[in-house]
Order: structure tokens, then C-alpha cells, then sequence
């Protein structure tokens, strides 16, 4: 059976699987069934030891673009699925030339939209949802990718503390230019507006929606949200000789969105220097993410990154004032390690930790503890906050 495939290394060769057959006609014993959303395309999920892989089966020019979208994107920094490889030119048994299929790795811990309000009230989700898609649509438009077909079907959420991320599923109809115009931009943000409302149309139909949820009305609120978050990021400002200090105060807000200055053009705006112009070149976020994998080694979402690393300064205040002596960071960062992560996740019964993804776990302990110690009067021991959160809390929920 001839046929071409492109993989990547450190995952399956995928050679067992019944490449001479549509996908719509695949039985085979790696085929699992998983919730997802609402695909144009034939998808279908199979599972090895290294995990679960999604299968998608598509014309083979379009393939192939999306597996090269999809690897610019994740080298540029922005939150997409892993892509592995592309089969194509396959045929089947009477020589009739097959559809290609994309090959991605899924992403753990992630929920397709449908799932989500199924699971959870849908005034619970306006928010960190509309936040999360605001906050993907920003950074795809940054790397200077036009999505082309952003809706909530083509986006996988995980949760990052109490808030989602959002991650980029589907790119086959984008295009890739070294910088957006502005039109290209509002095209982008009104094919978003249109799409994830008719999904929530959809959901309302289903009864998932409450009554008082208008989906336009919050079609209205993402377009005002991403051109707030553009202009904050991208806006260029003019100061005067004696406000500099404002120059800081700008970069102190990029970060507090989550984002990094890579580049600060700073202009005399006139021709005797009474004002500076400045503008920024903001790359992708994810500072907190890399300090706390330079610190401790674990990976994380930014706003879970932003919790661990608070609760690490906590935890080298307190050491201080037990030892009577500051500590330099690695050296707290280590201690931390050992005296309170490993032991509180080490509390939670193996059957159950894995129903969250460990920083996403550990940061739910720890709001229990605040909780728990608050009512007691008294500071509980991690551990035991870990126990009591393990039986009374995560034993009831689903398994992500």
C-alpha cells in the first residue's frame, strides 16, 4: 500500500493504522471515542503509549498548509495543538486516490466548548471564556495570521487557574502575512463575532443557554474587548520631556495583561526633542510561564505560572522569618519544591490526581486551604487542605 508520510520525531510511526481505507471506514483496535466539537471534516481520535492523536481527513493542499500553519504558530509562541504529520497520496484497494490526513496530538486536560456549558452554567463561562478567545485572537493577529475561521468549534479551552486558555485547533482556511492590516484584522474579529454567536444560538436551542444570554449582545462585547486589548498593546503614545515615567508605566500594564516588549522605538517627535514618541513591539506572552519553568522546571499556563510564582514568594517570606534570613530565589523556589508542592500533590490519592493537570490541582488545593483556614480561625497544613479538597471536592468532579 503506497503512500507518503510526514511525522515529526518522539511520537508513533502510525504504520499499523489502515491508511488504504477512508477514514468514515476505519475499525481498528487504536480508535477511541473522546467529546469533541463540531468538525467539517471526517475526525476521528486513536491512542499509543506516547497518547491520544487526532486524525483529520481533508483535501492534501489544504493539509499540508495547516501542518505548516499550524508549526509557525507554535514557534512564534502563540497556543495551538501539537501538530505530528500529514499522510497522503493514499489510495485504496482499487487504486482511487484518498483524501490526505492531518495528524495532531491532543491536548490534554482540554474541553471543547459544547462540554463546557454542559458542565458548567453559562453565566459561570461568559467571562473567562470571551477573555480567552479576546486574548487568542490578539495573539494570532500578532504573529500576523488572519484565522480566517476563528469560532468556538475551532478552539479548545483548558483551565488556568480560576480563568480558560484558549488554544488555536483549526487553520486551514488562514493566511500568513508579516503584518495585518486593519482590515484584515476587522474581517478576522466580524467572522468570529458571526460564527461563535450562531454556535451559541445553537446552544440556546439546545436549552444550555440561559434565557437571558444574548448571543449578540455578546458578539458586540468580544468586538469591543479585542480592539481595547489591540490599542493597549499596539497604540503608539507621545510624551513629554518630563514624562518619562509614564514610559513605565506603559510596559508595567503590557505585562500585567501577560505580554512582553520585545522592541521600544522611542522617536523625537519634534525638531527641537519637546516630546517622544513611542512604539512597542509586543512579542507573546508567557514571561511568568518561562520564570517559573527556569525556577522550578514545571510547565504551566500563564495565569497558573502567575499563582505558583505568588505562592513561592509567600512561601520565602514565611521562610525568612522562620530562619531569620532571606534566601536568594533558586534556593526558595527549591524549598518550595520539596516542602510544598511535591507533598501536597503527594496527598492527593493516585486515582484521582490525574482528573487535573498537577499546577491546575495544586492551585485548587491551595484556594481550598485559604478556605478551609479561614473558617477554622487557624492556618491548616497544606496537606491536610490537599485531603480534605481530594475527598469532599475532586472525588465529585468530572475527570477533565
Amino acid at each position: 500500500m503506497p503512500f507518503s508520510l510526514t511525522a515529526r520525531t518522539g511520537h508513533p510511526d502510525f504504520l499499523d493504522l489502515p491508511w488504504d481505507r477512508p477514514l468514515a471506514d476505519w475499525e481498528h483496535e487504536r480508535l477511541v471515542e473522546v467529546p469533541s466539537g463540531l468538525h467539517r471534516h471526517v475526525v476521528r481520535f486513536v491512542s499509543y503509549e506516547q497518547g491520544l492523536y487526532v486524525l483529520k481527513e481533508l483535501p492534501r493542499r489544504y493539509a499540508e498548509r495547516e501542518y505548516r500553519f499550524l508549526r509557525h504558530l507554535a514557534d512564534e509562541g502563540v497556543p495551538v495543538v501539537t501538530v505530528v504529520g500529514v499522510a497522503s497520496q493514499r489510495s485504496d484497494a482499487t487504486g482511487e486516490l484518498l483524501q490526505a490526513v492531518l495528524i495532531t496530538q491532543h491536548l490534554r486536560y482540554s474541553l471543547p466548548y459544547r462540554l463546557l456549558f454542559a458542565r458548567r452554567p453559562a453565566r459561570e463561562l461568559r467571562d473567562p471564556m470571551m477573555d480567552a478567545l479576546v486574548h487568542l485572537l490578539v495573539r494570532v493577529h500578532l504573529a500576523g495570521f488572519m484565522w480566517g475561521d476563528c469560532s468556538l468549534s475551532n478552539t479548545l479551552f483548558r483551565r488556568d487557574a480560576g480563568r480558560l486558555a484558549a488554544y488555536v485547533v483549526d487553520t486551514e482556511t488562514g493566511e500568513l502575512h508579516v503584518e495585518l492590516t486593519d482590515g484584515q484584522r476587522g474581517y478576522d474579529v466580524e467572522t468570529a463575532i458571526e460564527r461563535c454567536a450562531g454556535e451559541l444560538f445553537d446552544l440556546q436551542a439546545q436549552g444550555l443557554l440561559a434565557p437571558d444570554v444574548d448571543p449578540a449582545e455578546l458578539g458586540d462585547e468580544l468586538r469591543d474587548r479585542y480592539g481595547q486589548l489591540w490599542d493597549e498593546l499596539t497604540r503608539e503614545e507621545v510624551f513629554g520631556p518630563e514624562e518619562r515615567y509614564r514610559i513605565h508605566h506603559r510596559l508595567e500594564r503590557i505585562n500585567d495583561l501577560g505580554y512582553d516588549v520585545g522592541e521600544l522605538e522611542l522617536t523625537g517627535d519634534e525638531p527641537g526633542g519637546s516630546a517622544v514618541r513611542m512604539r512597542l513591539h509586543v512579542v507573546e506572552p508567557g514571561r511568568p510561564a518561562r520564570l517559573l519553568k527556569e525556577r522550578t522546571g514545571i510547565d504551566a499556563q500563564d495565569e497558573q505560572a502567575r499563582r505558583l510564582l505568588s505562592d513561592i514568594a509567600s512561601f520565602g517570606a514565611w521562610l525568612a522569618s522562620e530562619e531569620g534570613r532571606e534566601f536568594p530565589p533558586p534556593v526558595v523556589a527549591g524549598r518550595w519544591l520539596e516542602r510544598s508542592w511535591e507533598q501536597t500533590l503527594a496527598a492527593v490519592p493516585a486515582e484521582l490526581r490525574g482528573r487535573r493537570e498537577d499546577p491546575q490541582l495544586f492551585i485548587e488545593i491551595l484556594d481550598h486551604w485559604h478556605w478551609l483556614s479561614e473558617n477554622q480561625g487557624r492556618d491548616m497544613a497544606l496537606t491536610d487542605a490537599a485531603d480534605d479538597f481530594a475527598h469532599w471536592v475532586l472525588a465529585n468532579e468530572p475527570d477533565d
